[in-house]
């Protein structure tokens, strides 16, 4: 196609591509809110913002609490008796990945970022059988409320995250953070503490 021809076409099309943008993108969120609720075991509130179908995987022992804000790729497993559980005001970017099969917990007003990692499982390994036959040992995530988790960061198993904690982009979260810590790293590592009113104090 030449590029005269293409120039006309994308002017032909624009006004039909900026009224499918007008029209289509309420009826796209509220189809992906359905699915959501249709694949879950809780509800979903009409406060929940989804801006994308996400894809849920296993029992769909999901809680969602109010105000939820939910980009694209959203990725939400439970297998077993797990069970995930996210309270009011939580904020999941795009592709984050949520897995569960024990718990993991997410509190109010938390903030996740793009491609964040939470997987309360690994995978046994070291016997006569194939890795994917050979079970699982899960410990619960628990992540306080108002946390800031970056980009990239993976959360493992067993980890409690504290109130108003920061974790900094594509950390990997091996134990408890304290609260209102702020840790970076590959394995991640207290790397200041805020005070009350936003001073900080080295560490």
């Amino acid at each position: 196609m030449s590029g005269l021809a293409k120039r006309v076409l994308v002017s032909a099309l624009l006004p039909v591509a900026r009224l499918a943008q007008t029209v289509g993108e309420p009826w796209r969120r509220l189809w992906a809110h359905t699915r959501l609720r249709a694949a879950i075991t809780g509800s979903v509130d009409p406060s929940v913002v989804i801006l994308g179908a996400a894809e849920v995987r296993g029992t769909g022992r999901i809680e969602l609490g109010r105000e939820l804000f939910l980009y694209p790729g959203l990725y939400l497993e439970t297998q077993g008796e797990g069970r995930i559980s996210i309270g009011d005001e939580v904020v999941m970017s795009r592709g984050v990945h949520v897995v569960a099969f024990q718990e993991v917990s997410i509190g109010s007003g938390t903030l996740i970022g793009e491609y964040a990692s939470l997987r309360d499982a690994n995978h046994r390994f070291g016997g006569e059988r194939a890795i994917r036959w050979s079970g699982h040992e899960a410990a619960p995530i628990r992540i306080g409320r108002k946390v800031w988790i970056g980009r990239g960061v993976m959360v493992l198993p067993g980890v409690t995250i504290g109130d108003g904690a920061v974790i900094g982009a594509n950390a990997v979260v091996t134990r408890d953070i304290a609260p209102g810590a702020v840790a970076v790293g590959i394995p991640a590592r207290i790397l200041e503490m805020q005070r009350r009113g936003g001073a900080i104090q080295k560490r």
